[in-house]
């Protein structure tokens, strides 16, 4: 009798690993909901993006590393952190810091805002933002020749970094997807 029953015993435990997974992917992903939308708020940025930046720079490992001294959730840099501390007059602000994740989503969102206000008056803030984000202004200003008005398509054209033109892709397409995640306030 036990026999006949035993094919089913990988079965099970192939199911129940693949909802184990599941569960913990899941988990992992949300994980930091509450101290993203904390920050999100505070520096009054969508929590859907900075989460899709958070997705893409981290994968959510609050003590990930970059290979250019990047750190935690946001993938931070020290001098980036240090203007954000001396913004909000945090004093005896070290680099390490940013390894808990509520201060490394602090600083990153901050420093997303700020991104955020610089190309407010191009066709679409969001592409030109995450791509200084990831590339650095100075490369934005060339791939927009200094023309803040360059329109999204162009802009995402102009880019000679397939890396930077594929990460503002994925992280525009990972936030519409995360916008669920964070329901708007009614007013």
């Amino acid at each position: 009798m036990r026999r006949r029953w035993l094919w089913l015993l990988p079965f099970l435990l192939l199911l129940g690993g693949i909802v184990g997974w599941w569960r913990y992917a899941r988990w992992r992903e949300h994980r930091f909901d509450p101290v993203i939308l904390s920050a999100a708020q505070r520096y009054g940025v969508e929590p859907a993006l900075v989460k899709a930046v958070v997705w893409r720079e981290s994968r959510f490992k609050p003590k990930a590393r970059g290979s250019r001294q990047e750190i935690g959730l946001m993938q931070i840099r020290a001098a980036a952190a240090s203007d954000w501390a001396r913004t909000e007059k945090i004093r005896g602000f070290l680099p390490e810091h940013l390894l808990d994740p509520a201060t490394n989503t602090l600083a990153g969102a901050w420093y997303l805002a700020r991104l955020l206000r610089r190309y407010q008056r191009a066709d679409r803030p969001i592409h030109y933002a995450l791509a200084d984000y990831n590339a650095g202004r100075s490369n934005v200003l060339r791939w927009t020749k200094g023309n803040g008005g360059t329109n999204s398509v162009e802009f995402l054209a102009q880019m000679d970094f397939p890396g930077t033109r594929k990460y503002v892709l994925a992280v525009a397409k990972r936030y519409q997807q995360y916008r669920g995640d964070f329901p708007a306030k009614k007013p």
